[in-house]
């Protein structure tokens, strides 16, 4: 592919405060607002970068809901690639003019997760939901003198953002940034929960239930794993048929239908693998999900459930007699430092569909449009792109 003009400017003056554009949720079920921001220099261990791109999660909505907990007002998005404006004075491995990408969670390297091959569960992890700088606990950005939190350390929805290192992979400038933020978040998330956290083996059947950014995702992971079966669930009918597209071999309207289909495809020893990826998950369906699965199946639990949500419909008899498995998983259990240009370069040999994800592209001003359309259905992966 050929290197991309992304019309970034000119580097940002050292030390000077930048005025941006920013969507700002200033309290719980209330619309996006577009406001003009102030944005600090970056201390010693962050960066500048100018944003091209934003995905459209539908994490960033459960900011909106409630579902996530956060300290308001709070900058959305958290899948994000830009330029690398300017760098603080310990960062030593970037330089302006690099291209990055965004880990929607931080890695530091060294801590007992980050070491032991789990930067999906680092430690600096604890800081997300306080949507302050992870070096001194305070914020970069500003709204006539307020200071604003940034969603996942990182604050998407804007123009320009500051980041701590630890949240950027350097990526190859000829990927275009404007597929390249889907891996911060969606792509790693789905492809990860199939290929890692379920770990899909070759002539599998797997059923993935919710065919959103993640989902789609979870689809192409499992099909690249070498699955034989991919039964893709969702009751909206634009999503099924995308699924196909992306490597879904049978689809259903709910889990509920999915289930003899899947005890009729396996002569009844059911599905190896069970991904649950909806945008909002429900506990009374984890019973279904564990019913859908093969004695030593498992049933991986990928997408957010409500923050007071405490209880799960399963068998507990049979999750012993059958030894089937329940697991979690965040950032589909992977390292973004090598997961994010692994999947990159998959991409770019054209056995990753990232093209196929996107099904509207908006300006800033149109977040709410956005969200909207993600919550009738309508899309799989928006996009915000940067002038």
């Amino acid at each position: 592919m050929p290197s991309q003009d992304n019309g970034v400017g000119d580097c940002a003056e050292v030390g000077v405060i930048v005025k941006t554009k920013a969507a700002v949720l200033w309290e719980l079920n209330a619309p996006w607002s577009i406001e003009e921001i102030d944005l600090d220099p970056p201390g010693p261990n962050e960066v500048l970068v100018k944003l091209v791109a934003s995905g459209m999660c539908h994490s960033d909505e459960h900011l909106v809901t409630g579902d996530l907990p956060a300290a308001f007002p709070i900058i959305g998005g958290h899948e994000g690639a830009g330029v690398v404006q300017q760098v603080g004075s310990s960062v030593t491995w970037l330089q302006p003019g690099d291209h990055v990408v965004f880990g929607f969670i931080p890695s530091c390297g060294r801590c007992p997760s980050c070491s032991t091959g789990h930067q999906n569960i680092c430690d600096m992890g604890q800081f997300l939901a306080t949507g302050l700088q992870i070096s001194d606990q305070t914020a970069r950005h500003h709204k006539d003198g307020k200071d604003l939190g940034i969603m996942c350390l990182l604050g998407t929805f804007a123009e320009h953002t500051v980041v701590n290192e630890a949240s950027c992979i350097k990526i190859e400038k000829d990927i275009p940034l404007d597929r390249a933020c889907l891996l911060g978040c969606g792509v790693v998330t789905g492809w990860g929960s199939s290929v890692y956290a379920a770990e899909v083996k070759p002539g599998d059947t797997v059923v993935v239930v919710g065919i959103g950014g993640i989902g789609a995702n979870a689809v192409q992971g499992a099909r690249l794993a070498g699955a034989k079966r991919i039964i893709a669930v969702d009751p909206i009918e634009f999503k099924r048929e995308k699924a196909m597209e992306f490597g879904a071999t049978h689809t259903a309207a709910s889990l509920a239908e999915a289930i003899p289909m899947v005890q009729q495809l396996t002569w009844g020893t059911m599905a190896n693998k069970v991904i649950m990826t909806m945008g909002v998950g429900n506990g009374a369906m984890i019973g279904e999900a564990m019913a859908a699965v093969s004695k030593g199946g498992r049933v991986v639990v990928t997408n957010i459930h409500p923050l007071m949500e405490m209880t799960a419909n399963i068998s507990l008899l049979d999750l012993t007699l059958s030894e089937k498995q329940l697991v979690g998983s965040l950032f589909g259990s992977g390292n973004p430092r090598s997961d994010i240009p692994k999947l990159l370069g998959l991409f770019r040999e054209g056995q990753l569909d990232l093209n196929g994800l996107v099904t509207r592209e908006y300006a800033l001003e149109e977040v709410n449009e956005g969200y909207r359309a993600m919550r009738e259905g309508e899309n799989i992966r928006g996009v915000i792109k940067y002038a």
